[in-house]
């Protein structure tokens, strides 16, 4: 009898997904994007290496995808319809990582209109007639359908029967065979495509039936034997929500099941035989390796080279534990291996006893990840539905609080009573000895305190992201939302390469969407203790990059202390005059309501005015106004600049036409907004700030807006006079005065801008006597203008617009003042020069802003990323400063007394704070003092901050 043969059909598609999302951006020395080829490379490497260790296989293929389109999309035209299109990045890798297969001489296998799991299946179907083992490496949990799938007759050719199939799961480094599936899916392998069915998968757009979750859908299959008997079994069901699905499902859940079986008789262009490993020659692998840069790497492998006893040539010297500059290796610490996710491993605690047992482990554990789960998104009003808490991979549970229908009938699970669990968990999200982390914790930090508890200390794995990736995301999954990149799904996918379950996918959307507090138990549970797990796993993969990264200083002395601080401002709000807004609103309308019959006159008829398309036909076409440009949807082009350029022609209408946009966009953005946004509970308005909205490190405002209101008109003053303080109180506001200019002066170091700030002289007039030789009304204006202009790499157009001159005059302008401030021109080519060499910016305390556009060769973005750079480490730095203010803040006025002084707003540069009237005078010298001394110690500043404060019954008086 031979040998028995092993082959091991490895899953290249899921090893090309998880090694693009768990590394940064990098490029080989030809700058082609080689991020996900490098991570590839290194887990097929260990693969290679730990499969050489231990009994091999003796015949190995990667299986890839070729196409994304296969005989399921004829059958079902939306299969797989809601998968993006892969990173932009990712798609000029794909051919390098079929070179890197061949680099280890290993068979690569992909047909097209095939997809790689049925080809896995025919292969491993077909090795196991012919007497062989397979092992599929993957964690796919399609896959698992054909474990434990033997040889049932014996073959001719001598080779011994009972070949088998089984699967490891490299994240886990676990065999899996038919014993963990049943763990896993609650049936045999021969049924995980009939639980599939009923359960769908969101990632693959397999509809399954709505509401049935894989616990739900485990029983069904067990109590009934098949998909088939149990949509049979429907009819007779009694009356409840599941039945009723079950009947108005059955089609989906059959069409399902055909989505889910895998083909088991695909054509094999590559022979089982052909597969036979021989080892690794290292000639091709070597050339592979140097050409795309991969040194470390290489020098494994000339260490592993002539070693006699290993044939594949992979004898690695460990790795030393430090990271490798960002040119190459990425500046990454190998990550740390976790199990897959496995959501059935999570605990619905519904006893006291199980909750104090976990707060018990917690407390010995000191740090546990928590996530809260509510009624709504609005963390002022929402009711506390449950909790989850997490203290490793897969170990977490949730605590639900307020499950049940709404109905008052409705039927409640078991679940711990509010109030008594809160008691129970309070000591432990109190204590100073456990850290507690959270994903976006500022909402739950909010929730919590609604409900009496105030939770300290705080990691926020979101806060870390942005402080180490700020910028780097732009072109991956995630680029907008809560999190702007930053958010728990988006990360689970870049660091984890894991889908998380949605909120859709558990309460449905649109009509059928029902509240989380009604969603059973078995499925809250998945996703509640999911949300912990994730976190968890974020903060085991994200916080040790930090040190590695140079990102402690700025999350630990910028970022971290201020989520309290904010999650405190936001909870107590600031109050509006609900009279004056609605008078406002009125005047609004009425304004509007003149100018659009002004506009209809000019215009020689009515016509929307709103209407970009029937604008710009009265403008070009009727009106005969020259320079229209049409797009690419054959209407013309009616943005602000077009309009503002008409109006410096001379257009009346144009005029008239911005002041109708302002008034419009006013009245419904703040007048009318800002009266429905007032709490009913509170009677005041809560913004809500992001504290990685914005990629230079500035909190942005929404829910609303509080930061766009405009600040030097007088409708924006108007709007401010309707923020007032409670009786007895006053606002006050304390502002920056031109701290961008000033940190340009530190940063540049340009003398004469450092003596004229440290002298308290108005730097345009200076700037002004420098340019033009004489301190006009204009030619300070003008000075006013370049001296800002010029920290944002504004070019001679943009310069020449904002002044309404030529093009060559504002150039000769920018020429005068690098004449006049050498220092600011050498700062700009220095900070271009250093962001393009290492791919980010950098503040005075260490916060990068990344740029992956800096060295594109398409001009626009490349200008855009380079205009960026220039002002990113000055905006930065500023926003820097005033969180540290704000952090410092609350402790300086505890201090000092004044107990009750209230922070409310962050604008820009500005703070708002509400106060009694009798602490005006002490504590205006406070505030002014601790902003003006924010940076140090960590950075001394060569110029003095300066800082204006304003008081008065309103915020528009205290300006």
């Amino acid at each position: 009898m031979a040998a028995k043969q092993h082959l091991y059909l490895v899953d290249g598609s899921a090893y090309i997904f998880r090694a693009y999302h768990r590394l940064p951006p990098l490029t080989d020395p030809e700058g082609t994007p080689v991020g996900a080829v490098y991570g590839y490379t290194t887990m097929l490497w260990k693969l290679a290496d730990d499969l050489d260790k231990a009994d091999g296989p003796t015949h190995l293929a990667v299986v890839l995808d070729k196409s994304s389109h296969s005989f399921r999309n004829e059958i079902y035209d939306q299969y797989k319809a809601n998968r993006p299109d892969p990173p932009e990045d990712l798609v000029p890798q794909f051919p390098l990582i079929r070179d890197a297969t061949r680099a280890f001489s290993l068979p690569l296998v992909e047909e097209p209109d095939v997809e790689a799991d049925d080809m896995i299946a025919s292969y491993a179907r077909a090795a196991t007639r012919k007497g062989w083992d397979v092992t599929i490496v993957s964690s796919d949990k399609d896959l698992m359908q054909l474990i434990g799938q033997c040889a049932d007759h014996d073959l001719d050719d001598g080779v011994e029967a009972g070949g088998c199939i089984d699967m490891l799961d490299t994240m886990k480094s676990q065999r899996i065979g038919r014993e963990e599936v049943i763990e896993k899916f609650g049936v045999g392998p021969e049924l995980v495509g009939d639980v599939l069915a009923l359960m769908g998968d969101s990632v693959d757009n397999i509809p399954g039936i709505f509401g049935v979750g894989p616990k739900t859908a485990s029983k069904l299959i067990n109590d009934h034997g098949s998909l088939t008997a149990a949509l049979d079994a429907a009819p007779e069901m009694k009356t409840s929500k599941l039945k009723e699905r079950l009947l108005e499902g059955r089609g989906d859940a059959e069409l399902s099941r055909v989505l889910v079986t895998l083909k088991e008789d695909c054509e094999l262009p590559i022979a089982l035989d052909d597969m036979k490993l021989d080892g690794v020659p290292p000639e091709p692998l070597a050339a592979f390796l140097e050409k795309h840069g991969f040194t470390s790497l290489l020098r494994r492998l000339d260490a592993g080279r002539g070693s006699p006893d290993r044939p594949n040539n992979l004898n690695p010297i460990k790795p030393e534990n430090k990271g490798a500059p960002a040119s190459s290796e990425g500046n990454r610490q190998p990550l740390p291996e976790m199990p897959a996710v496995d959501r059935a491993a999570y605990e619905c605690v519904q006893t006291m006893e199980r909750l104090e047992h976990w707060i018990a482990r917690a407390f010995a554990a000191r740090l546990v990840a928590v996530d809260t789960e509510t009624s709504s998104l609005d963390c002022m009003q929402c009711d506390l539905v449950g909790f989850s808490l997490a203290l490793g991979p897969n170990d977490a549970c949730y605590v639900p609080l307020a499950h049940g229908g709404s109905d008052m009938f409705a039927e409640r699970p078991d679940q711990i009573l509010l109030d008594e669990a809160l008691a129970a968990i309070r000591p432990l999200l109190e204590s100073e000895a456990v850290l507690k982390v959270f994903h976006n914790g500022k909402y739950d930090l909010n929730v919590l305190a609604r409900n009496g508890i105030l939770v300290a200390p705080v990691d926020d794995t979101m806060v870390i992201s942005f402080a180490l990736d700020a910028g780097r995301q732009i072109d991956g999954i995630g680029a907008g939302g809560i999190g702007g990149g930053h958010g728990m799904d988006e990360l689970a996918e870049r660091h984890l390469s894991h889908k998380c379950l949605s909120f859709k996918d558990i309460c449905g959307t649109g009509r059928k969407q029902i509240p989380f507090g009604e969603v059973p138990l078995d499925k809250a549970t998945e996703y509640a203790a999911e949300d912990a797990d994730i976190t968890w796993r974020l903060y085991a993969t994200l916080r040790p990059r930090l040190a590695i990264e140079g990102g402690t200083r700025v999350y630990e002395r910028v970022d971290r202390p201020i989520v309290p601080v904010v999650a405190g401002m936001e909870r107590h709000g600031i109050k509006v005059d609900r009279a004056a807004l609605a008078k406002l609103s009125e005047s609004f309308a009425a304004q509007t309501a003149t100018l659009e019959g002004e506009i209809h006159e000019i215009a020689g008829g009515e016509f929307t005015i709103g209407s970009p398309k029937q604008l710009g036909d009265v403008l070009f076409d009727k009106l005969g106004y020259k320079g229209g440009r049409k797009g690419k949807s054959g209407q013309y082009s009616t943005d602000q600049t077009v309009l503002e350029r008409l109006s410096g022609e001379g257009a009346e209408i144009a005029d008239k036409v911005l002041e109708w946009r302002q008034l419009t966009k006013l009245r419904t953005t703040y007048t009318d907004a800002l009266q429905a946004a007032i709490n009913p509970n509170t009677g005041r308005v809560h913004t809500s700030y992001s504290l990685v909205g914005a990629q230079t490190g500035r909190l942005s405002s929404t829910d609303p807006n509080l930061q766009n209101i405009p600040i030097r008109t007088e409708i924006g003053r108007q709007i401010r006079d309707a923020f007032v303080a409670d009786e007895g109180n006053v606002l006050l506001a304390a502002d920056y005065s031109q701290i961008e200019l000033r940190l340009a002066a530190h940063m540049a170091n340009v003398e004469s801008l450092k003596e004229a700030f440290a002298a308290g002289e108005d730097i345009h007039s200076r700037t002004a006597r420098e340019m033009f030789g004489e301190v006009t009304r204009d030619t300070r204006a003008q000075a006013k203008t370049i001296n800002f202009a010029i920290l944002y790499g504004i070019s001679r157009w943009g310069l020449a617009g904002r002044l309404g001159i030529e093009a060559d005059e504002a150039q000769a302008l920018i020429d005068t003042y690098f004449q006049r401030f050498p220092g600011i021109q050498r700062y700009i080519l220095e900070t271009l020069e250093k962001v393009k060499e290492r791919g980010y910016s950098e503040t005075l305390f260490g916060r990068k802003t990344w740029f992956p556009r800096i060295n594109s060769k398409n001009q626009a973005e490349r200008q855009g990323s380079e205009r960026a750079a220039i002002n990113a480490p000055i905006q930065g730095t500023s926003a820097d400063i005033i969180k540290r203010a704000m952090a410092r803040m609350g402790p300086a006025l505890e201090e000092a007394g004044l107990h009750d002084v209230r922070m409310l707003l962050q604008v820009h540069d500005e703070l708002v704070f509400e106060l009694p009237e009798g602490d005006v005078e002490k504590a205006s010298t406070l505030i002014a003092n601790v902003m003006a001394q924010a940076a140090e110690p960590a950075v001394r500043l060569d110029v003095p901050l300066d800082v204006e404060i304003g008081t008065g019954k309103s915020w528009g008086a205290a300006h």
